[in-house]
Parts: structure tokens; C-alpha cells; sequence
């Protein structure tokens, strides 16, 4: 055999490296696929232990937050002190409700001296003999929500971190993991007391709540599938098996009492059992036909122009990940920018194009309850609906967070466009499937068609951002085209912003106007309602509707808040036969110490709360959750009038007007002006007259400007009117001049009020 001595500088200075650097290459992978899979074994039973240990400590605080449900209650302080007692409500609202309800394993009640009057287990009424099984193990817990200082426990309970009590409401209690009859348990004892003051109950000698959860029963299943763990079962000795973990089970005062083991997911054996055959089998392959290239070089140079073709796809791959969002598989940002770009030369020449910014409603909230895992399949999900939704030749990117954007090309109009929101819109208010949750969304879309609004990339997106910015302000859920007053907008909220800043620093250009409210029989002035107003030295008086919506939005609202409260309180002095009412933003209410806040303001400008009404829309109301309820409570309390604005205008104003204390309900101006134009405003005012009657509300109507809506006012039973029938808004000093050219015609004989302001 002949051999080519010229491959010989080639097999020494071109193959021999190639080989070892290929064996050493498999190597290293070899040893970092091993590394990788036991770090993602670490990392997932790790992962587990966590779960599983805050899930056991959770479960004390869960078993006092479904207490406080039924043992914070009006009902049952009462049922409990009845003579006989209703077994069947007991059962259908304490003892059974909990146990069938939340799976609670034992639930008993204690009179004052800390005797069993019902007990239940396994979701069944049972002898209140079985409560001598655990009374001595829970005695300490008793006497310590009873006041008691001599419990083992009493030490150990003030060290207790707060999360592990309830922060809010009435609730209280003492809850702690604690081996009972051999077996880990939560207990929590809660006393039963009435959630409003209105009911008696004996202070010291209350009945107290017992519930008791087992660790080692369904708490077990609970736990395995939520956190997805296979096998898991309770031992009292630390006694796992091949291939088990286990972490322990400690009463809060420190004494161990078993084991919770379990056999742990570990995904890298699962990676590496699918992986690992197909590596190797490359790996030989590899090998095979780098032994096979030291004989034939034209073999060789085929391998070479393989690498180079891997290389050429590692490359396309990493290209892919710059340029593409990691979380949905959508173009990232600098994707998107580059398309934009190359749609706007396109539109250059022909056609037209829409820039499409998304933001999503209600995100963080799926985030803040359910957790950020929640939050990302929400938005994998929403990335598939929006994807189906455009065509091949359109650009959906994820921007970041919850923010998307879409390039439309080859656009019609702006009804191909509305088209495209209406169906986005739908789509996206859909429920999701999230972690086993049904979630709610909606969306938000700011939309610009190019070459219409311009073709410079960074203005189209400015103006979309301003787009979107209007269909936000609007409630959500909706789009909204650019058109140039929003830009105009813009800039004149900012000119709006900084003005009334000023003008609250110093005081000048804002005043207080005071419109008139009429009483319905002898139409005698019975308060006023002041409203602020800004006369701005360069655009005259600007309207409220343009400034008050700036105030909120900046915060402001509550510097001008006060002052007019100010205003109104020191002019109400000079007028002690009228009620003054003021208006309150629903912003003002979520500001901390409010209600305290308009107290004191009230109280150094030597008002009288009696005197003073607060105006507020129903929106304050349905904030139930930012103290709005505490805040008209103590204000109604410290003797200021409440007023419910706008009535009628929303959808669950009757509803609470049961859960609210109001003084006044005040007709919108929308039905007193509709008057004449059909029967249904007629129908609606009667309504409303009939129900604040029967709620024994004083009942106003605003708007009224003509006789007709008057007599028919007059009719249907209104209390109070307001409008222009009767007066503008009037100065301070206007309103005393009224009242007292008033005083003097009433000496003289009765004129009407509109008579005697037309005589002005």
C-alpha cells in the first residue's frame, strides 16, 4: 500500500487538534450535562422542602382566617345565647359548615367556663365528650385567649411573628401547631364576638371557637396536590426510604413531633434519561467518523463543511434570542423597531400602516394574588390569542411586562383598524385558565395610522403612547385612535398641571362660587353647594371639567380639597340658617388620615360639622377595600351630613344605599333635564323619589331650569332643587346680599327666589 506522505502536515496540523479538541469538547459536555442534571435535582427538592414547610406553617393562619368567618358575626353571639339553641343553625353555620367547608378534622364551642356546648368531627355532630380527648392538650390555648398568664404556651405565643395573627377586622384569637393524640396538628381557639356594636355580648365570658386540623390526614392529599409532590406521608420517625427526603414537624414551643417524607421530583434524571442516549449515540457517531477522516480526506473536509453548517445555525439561534422575547417567542423590542422601520419605508411609496401599543388591565393584580408563575402563563396565553388574530405579513411584539405592540400593514382605513380592536378586545376579555384559576382581563389599546399622523418612527410611537395614555384615562378596555387634539391635549394638561400648582402656592386666580339649593315647599334657601372655580390671568376661566380631572390624576385634588373645604367652612359662620355642601374626590378618600384630615380643618376654621354636607359619587363607595367604609363612618360620626351624588347614574346604587349610611341622595342632572323627551326620566325620578322617601333620605334634584321640570319635581315628592331656574352659582358676598334682600321680602310678601335673583 501506497501512502500519501503529503497528508501528513494536514492529519498532524489540521486533524490530530480536531480530534482532541472534539474529544476534549464531548467531555466537558458530558460533565456539564451531569452537573446540570443534579443542579436542577438540587434545585427541585430544595424547591419542594420550601413549599412543603411554608405549607405547614400556612396552615395555622388559614385555620384562624376561616374562624374569623363565622366567629366575628352578629348572628352568632346571638343563635349561641339563645335558650334552647338551634342545633340545626349550629350546624349549618359553625361546627359542620367549617369541617365541610374547609376540611377542619374537629370543631368545638366552649361556654364561659371552658365546657364543651357542641362538638364536631369528620363534618358530624358528636358528643361533647369527645373534647375530653384533647382538653388537656389544648388547655393552655384556652386559658390564654381568656387572659390567662400561666399557659406553657404564653412565653412562646408573645414571640410569635404577627403573620402568624390576623392583622384586620375584630378576630380574637390564638392559634399554634401542636402534637395532639399522637398526631401533628393545627389548632387555633377564637373568641365569638359580634362584628358590630350594636349587639351585646359579655366582655370577658365569651364563647370561644375550637377548630383543629390534622397534618396527617387530608391535609397530606391537599398538600401533594398543590405543590405537585409524589408519595408524601407523615412518619414519627425520620425513616426515608431510597431515593426519599423528609423535613420535619415542630410544635411551636420546639418539640419535635414527626416527619413529613416524601419522594422528590427530580426533572434532571427525566432530562437526562430522554437526553443522554441521543447525546452518546451523537458522540460515537462523532467519533466514528472522525476515525474514518484520518483515511479519506475528502471525508474530512464533508466534516468540516457539517461544523460549519452547525456553527452557521448556532449563530441563526443565537440571532433568534437577541431579537426575540424568551417568556412567549414574540420579537422583542429591537425587532419590532426594525420592522416598524422598514413599514414606514414601505409607506413611503403606497398603502398605509397602524402602529397598535397594548397594555394589559388588571395584570398586577393576577400577579400580586396568584404569583408571578401565574402572571407568565396569563401572558403566554394572551401572546397565542393575539397572534391568531393578525396576519403574516403584521409584527406582534412583546415590548415587556404586560405591554405589547402590533405594526398592521397594508391597512384600509380606520375601520379595518376598529375592526382589528373590536376583536383583540373580545378576545383578550376571555377567561384564562391560570394555576387552576379563572382570570379576568381586559385590555388597552392606543392606536396611530401612518403616513396620516407622520412617518418618523419615534413620533408614531409617542403618539400611540398618547393614544393608549387617552384609552386608559377613559375606564380601560378600550382603544383609542390618535388624532392631533390628543397631542394638544397633552401639552395643555401639562400647561393645566403646572398653573394650578402655582395657583395653590399662592392662592391667587382660584375662588369658591356657592349655588343656591331650594327647599320644595315655601322656596325658602336651605344651603348652598360650593363649587370651586379658576380664573386663570391668561385664559380666563377655565371650567372644572377641564382642571379637576388634571388635580386628581396629579394629586393635587387633595390640596384644592382642603382648601375649598377651608373656603366653605369660614363663609358657613356668616350663614348659620344654611347647610354648606362640599364636593369630595373619590382620590381624596384613598389619601392617609383623610376623614381625620377634613375633622381638623373643620375644627380650626371654627365650622360646624352639622352644617357641613359631603357630596360623594358612588365610586367612593365601591372602594370598599382603601378604608373608604372607616372614613364615612367617622366623618357621619363627628356629625357631617352625607350626600350620595349623581344618583341613579349607577349600576348598584340601590344595593348600597343598604350598606351605607347616607343623609341625602341628589337626582341626576341627566334625568331632570330628559324631562319631556319621553317617559322613562319620569318614571326613573319617581322611582328614586319613592325609595329615598321610603329610606327616610332627604331627596334633591339638580339641573333644573325650566317650570315644567319644576311643577314636576314639585309633584313627585323632591325635597330640595337646585339649577338655574332658581340661581347661578354666586360669590360669597352675593349669596349674604340674596339672604338678606330675602329676610326683607318675606317682611313685605312671599317672592319666588328666581324672581328675586332676576331682580338683581
Amino acid at each position: 500500500m501506497c501512502f500519501d506522505r503529503t497528508g501528513l502536515p494536514f492529519l498532524r496540523g489540521v486533524l490530530l487538534p480536531v480530534v482532541l479538541v472534539a474529544l476534549t469538547a464531548l467531555s466537558l459536555g458530558a460533565l456539564s450535562i451531569l452537573w446540570a442534571v443534579n443542579k436542577s435535582n438540587d434545585v427541585s427538592a430544595e424547591r419542594q422542602l420550601r413549599t412543603t414547610d411554608r405549607s405547614i406553617r400556612a396552615v395555622v393562619q388559614e385555620l384562624a382566617q376561616q374562624q374569623e368567618m363565622v366567629a366575628v358575626w352578629d348572628d352568632a353571639v346571638l343563635e349561641l345565647n339563645k335558650s334552647p339553641r338551634d342545633l340545626k343553625w349550629l350546624d349549618a353555620n359553625l361546627g359542620v359548615w367549617l369541617s365541610k367547608t374547609f376540611g377542619q378534622d374537629e370543631v368545638y364551642i366552649l361556654d364561659e367556663r371552658n365546657e364543651p356546648i357542641d362538638a364536631t368531627i369528620a363534618a358530624a355532630r358528636v358528643s361533647t365528650q369527645n373534647f375530653e380527648r384533647v382538653r388537656s392538650n389544648i388547655n393552655a390555648l384556652v386559658e390564654g385567649i381568656r387572659g390567662g398568664l400561666g399557659s406553657p404556651h404564653h412565653e412562646h405565643v408573645e414571640e410569635l411573628t404577627e403573620a402568624e395573627y390576623l392583622t384586620s377586622g375584630k378576630a380574637i384569637h390564638d392559634a399554634h401547631l401542636l402534637e395532639l393524640l399522637g398526631r401533628p396538628a393545627a389548632v387555633s381557639v377564637m373568641k365569638i364576638i359580634p362584628e358590630s356594636d350594636a349587639v351585646p355580648y359579655p366582655h370577658g365570658r365569651e364563647y370561644l371557637l375550637v377548630s383543629i386540623r390534622f397534618l396527617d390526614g387530608s391535609f397530606i392529599k391537599q398538600i401533594s396536590e398543590r405543590n405537585l409532590i409524589e408519595g408524601l406521608r407523615f412518619s414519627a420517625a425520620d425513616s426515608p426510604e431510597s431515593g426519599e427526603i423528609s423535613v420535619p414537624v415542630q410544635s411551636d414551643v420546639g418539640n419535635l413531633i414527626g416527619y413529613f417524607i416524601w419522594k422528590p421530583e427530580l426533572p434532571g434524571d427525566r432530562v437526562l434519561g430522554s437526553v443522554g442516549p441521543a447525546t452518546a449515540a451523537a458522540a460515537a457517531v462523532i467519533l466514528l467518523m472522525l476515525g474514518l477522516l484520518v483515511g479519506k480526506l475528502r471525508r474530512s473536509m464533508s466534516a468540516l463543511e457539517r461544523t460549519v453548517l452547525e456553527l452557521r445555525a448556532s449563530e441563526a439561534q443565537a440571532h433568534h434570542l437577541a431579537f426575540h422575547d424568551v417568556l412567549t417567542g414574540l420579537p422583542n423590542r429591537a425587532l419590532f423597531e426594525d420592522r416598524l422601520n422598514h413599514a414606514v419605508t414601505r409607506t413611503q411609496h403606497a398603502g398605509k400602516i397602524a402602529v397598535m401599543m397594548l397594555d394589559l388591565d388588571r395584570f398586577k393584580h393576577v400577579n400580586d394574588t396568584l404569583g408571578h408563575h401565574a402572571g407568565d402563563s396569563l401572558i403566554r396565553e394572551l401572546s397565542v390569542r393575539l397572534s391568531k388574530l393578525v396576519g403574516a405579513q403584521d409584527t406582534i411584539a412583546r415590548l415587556g411586562g404586560d405591554e405589547f405592540a402590533i405594526v398592521r400593514s397594508s391597512v384600509a382605513g380606520e375601520e379595518d383598524v376598529k375592526a382589528l380592536c373590536d376583536r383583540i378586545l373580545a378576545v383578550v376579555e376571555q377567561p384564562y385558565d391560570v394555576l387552576g384559576h379563572q382570570v379576568f382581563v381586559g385590555i388597552s389599546i392606543g392606536v396611530v395610522i401612518a403616513p396620516d399622523a407622520g412617518l418618523d418612527r419615534i413620533e408614531l410611537l409617542r403618539k400611540a403612547d398618547i393614544a393608549l395614555y387617552r384609552a386608559k384615562g377613559e375606564g380601560r378596555s378600550r382603544y383609542r385612535i390618535f388624532t392631533p387634539e390628543m397631542d394638544e391635549t397633552v401639552n395643555f394638561r401639562k400647561t393645566i398641571e403646572d398653573d394650578l400648582r402655582e395657583a395653590l402656592a399662592t392662592g391667587k386666580g382660584l375662588e369658591v362660587a356657592y349655588q343656591p339649593q331650594i327647599a320644595l315647599g315655601g322656596g325658602d334657601i336651605v344651603g348652598v353647594e360650593a363649587l370651586a372655580r379658576w380664573r386663570h390671568p391668561e385664559r380666563g376661566c377655565i371650567q372644572p371639567s377641564q382642571f379637576i380631572p388634571v388635580a386628581e390624576q396629579t394629586g393635587l385634588i387633595n390640596q384644592l380639597g382642603d382648601w375649598v373645604l377651608r373656603e366653605a367652612c369660614g363663609v358657613s359662620r356668616r350663614w348659620p340658617d344654611l347647610f354648606v355642601s362640599v364636593n369630595l374626590s373619590p382620590v381624596q378618600f384613598r389619601s392617609k388620615g383623610f376623614a381625620e384630615r377634613v375633622i381638623g380643618i373643620v375644627g380650626d376654621c371654627g365650622g360646624d360639622p352639622r352644617k357641613i354636607e359631603l357630596e360623594v359619587t358612588e365610586s367612593v363607595l365601591l372602594d370598599e377595600e382603601g378604608g373608604t367604609v372607616d372614613a364615612l363612618r367617622m366623618l357621619r360620626g363627628a356629625g357631617f351630613r352625607i350626600a350620595l351624588d349623581d344618583f341613579g347614574t349607577g349600576y348598584s346604587s340601590l344595593g348600597y344605599l343598604h350598606r351605607f349610611d347616607v343623609d341625602k341622595i341628589k337626582i341626576d342632572r341627566s334625568f331632570t333635564q330628559s324631562l319631556g323627551q319621553g317617559s322613562k326620566a319620569a318614571a326613573v325620578i319617581k322611582a328614586i323619589v319613592s325609595l329615598g322617601h321610603a329610606m327616610d333620605l332627604t331627596v334633591t334634584a339638580e339641573g333644573v331650569e325650566t317650570e315644567i321640570q319644576k311643577k314636576f319635581l314639585h309633584t313627585a315628592g323632591c325635597n330640595e332643587m337646585q339649577g338655574y331656574l332658581f340661581s347661578r352659582a354666586l360669590s360669597a358676598d352675593q349669596v349674604t346680599s340674596l339672604l338678606g334682600r330675602r329676610s326683607s321680602m318675606n317682611a313685605q310678601g312671599h317672592r319666588g327666589i328666581s324672581s328675586l335673583i332676576n331682580a338683581s
